[in-house]
């Protein structure tokens, strides 16, 4: 009998929050990697970890590799707190005059009551890459375990989704009405395949490529999920809860 997706994501992955000053740095850590040297998009710190002005009113996740222990992702959630009107998100610090005001006007919202996803990132080792295919991947140093196995890496497509679906549980944990996230359009038409269903309520900027701010209400959480994607928001959402000790707003 075929596993499910939830199923097969549980063999291999889970969700862990970075709650420590040690799992927060590896989530800077894996970011550093991707956007710093990899991309270059950042610039490159000495110390190997990548933060920004958002990071003291941010909540991350890791995606821990169970059989290696390694983590193949992170993700953040920015919340500007309601005691603290001058601190934004990203979007409000690097593209605010994009937003479509006829959509939404962010303004509108009380603080902290919404969020934007942002800085999601996976080491390469953990993307599978079509050149690469036939090529064993190795995470860390160079040893016969840490080998991936043709079965795991058909499960790395689905880190990002994983990646989504846990910020989007903390998003509904912490009854908020509004997520907000910066994204290449060609990204959202796919993540609506999966039922997340975001609008588009900013005019596209050339910011790394083409760009633009949509947005997720509460409504299309997870109303939209296919029973397989719910089923695996649902594994997430049962992982996470446990360690989230976020307040939610509102009740």
């Amino acid at each position: 009998m075929t596993a499910t997706l939830a199923e097969n994501f549980d063999l291999y992955f889970e969700v862990v929050l970075a709650n420590t000053a040690e799992l927060k740095e590896e989530s800077y850590r894996i970011r550093h990697t991707v956007y710093s040297e990899e991309l270059g998009w950042e610039p490159v710190n000495p110390k190997g970890l990548e933060l920004d002005e958002c990071d003291p009113y941010s909540f991350s996740v890791l995606l821990k590799h169970k059989r290696t222990g390694a983590f193949a992702g992170t993700v953040r959630l920015v919340i500007p707190p309601n005691t603290s009107p001058n601190s934004k998100l990203p979007f409000e610090l690097h593209c605010a005059d994009t937003v479509r005001k006829e959509v939404i006007d962010p303004q509108s919202l009380p603080r902290g009551h919404f969020g934007e996803i942002s800085r999601l990132s996976v080491p390469s080792g953990f993307r599978r890459r079509l050149n690469e295919k036939n090529k064993p991947f190795v995470i860390n140093d160079i040893k016969a375990n840490n080998a991936f196995s043709d079965e795991e890496r058909r499960n790395f497509p689905n880190i990002a989704i994983g990646l989504y679906l846990s910020v989007i549980a903390m998003v509904k944990m912490c009854n908020h009405s509004h997520m907000f996230v910066v994204v290449e359009p060609r990204l959202c038409r796919r993540l609506e395949r999966l039922g997340l269903k975001f609008e588009q309520c900013g005019d596209e900027l050339d910011h790394h490529g083409t760009r633009a701010l949509f947005l997720l209400t509460r409504d299309n959480f997870t109303s939209n999920l296919n029973s397989e994607v719910l089923a695996l928001f649902n594994l997430l959402e049962k992982q996470l809860i446990p360690q989230l000790a976020l307040y939610p707003y509102g009740s």
